[in-house]
């Protein structure tokens, strides 16, 4: 059974911090991400990283201050999210791929988690 599970949500203050876990279990991951939907918005791009972590990718709201990492021992993805801002408010849902390439659209991923809500109060 293919399962992505997300954890470590919350409520914080502005400037304050967060860490996101996603553990897969099912299958070795080549790809995964991290995406966010606000109320009334469409779900965005966040950040990915590719299986060696060499590769990762970020969305230009969140360059500098949120770090995505892999643990292949506990199979389980990281979002540090430092310098939290309201308008990152927001369930944050964790995917994957089965290939190589680290990309940012929706579209590209075919596994995902249930979710689980940031909120950042000002």
């Amino acid at each position: 059974q293919v399962q992505l599970v997300e954890s470590g949500g919350g409520l914080v203050q502005a400037g304050g911090t967060l860490r996101l876990s996603c553990a897969a279990s099912g299958r070795s991951w080549y790809t995964m991400g991290w995406f966010h939907q606000a109320p009334g918005k469409e779900r965005e791009f966040v950040a990915a990283i590719n299986w060696s972590g060499g590769s990762t990718a970020y969305a230009d709201s969140v360059k500098g201050r949120f770090t995505i990492s892999r643990d292949h021992a506990k199979n389980t993805v990281y979002l540090q999210m430092n310098s939290l801002k309201p308008e990152d408010t927001a369930v944050y849902y964790c995917a994957a791929r089965t290939d190589w390439v680290v990309l940012t659209r929706k579209d590209d991923y075919k596994y995902w988690g249930q979710g689980t809500q940031v909120t950042v109060s000002s």
